[in-house]
């Protein structure tokens, strides 16, 4: 199988996918006892979660990333979803 193709088959990025919601998961069990810093909702972990599952593990990396960048002193924060409701 090709390197390409390994990446393009379901199964390995699904692989990929369960693994980077349980690196996620045991890091919200690691600062359970800190006190909570994000400024936004969902939480900035939740948000990568929810960013996995529904846009698998390249996309979804990629926008935990951009919302960890986001969420700074100067950022807004609020509300903000993983996927926006659209005006119809």
């Amino acid at each position: 199988m090709k390197s390409r193709d390994f990446w393009r088959d379901r199964n390995c990025l699904s692989m990929v996918a369960d693994w980077l919601i349980k690196l996620i998961r045991w890091y919200q069990r690691a600062s359970a006892h800190r006190p909570p810093v994000c400024r936004f909702t969902p939480t900035c972990s939740n948000y990568a979660i929810e960013a996995i599952a529904k846009k698998g593990p390249f996309i979804g990396t990629a926008k935990a990333i951009w919302r960890v960048l986001r969420c700074n002193p100067f950022g807004k924060g609020g509300y903000d979803p993983v996927e926006k409701e659209s005006r119809g």
